[in-house]
């Protein structure tokens, strides 16, 4: 099928107008007052709207461990 009316140029561009890409939200954290992204865990600190979901002393001290245990391997 062959279409009967071609859009125009301008009429192209005025649906495409909405098409643009919005740069991510980002909210201040209440304990240490990083930026992070919207409904996400704080990364510096590891809270969400206030109280501490993820404690970053555990997480760092098993991937340091990871670090330590892949370059003992690597060296053998």
């Amino acid at each position: 099928m062959v279409v009967r009316m071609r859009h125009t140029r301008a009429h192209t561009a005025n649906r495409r107008s909405h098409h643009a890409l919005v740069g991510a939200r980002l909210s201040k954290c209440v304990k240490c007052s990083a930026s992070h992204i919207r409904h996400q865990v704080c990364s510096a600190c590891g809270t969400y709207r206030g109280k501490e979901v993820v404690s970053l002393v555990k997480a760092l001290t098993k991937t340091t461990k990871r670090k330590e245990s892949k370059n003992n391997t690597i060296s053998k």
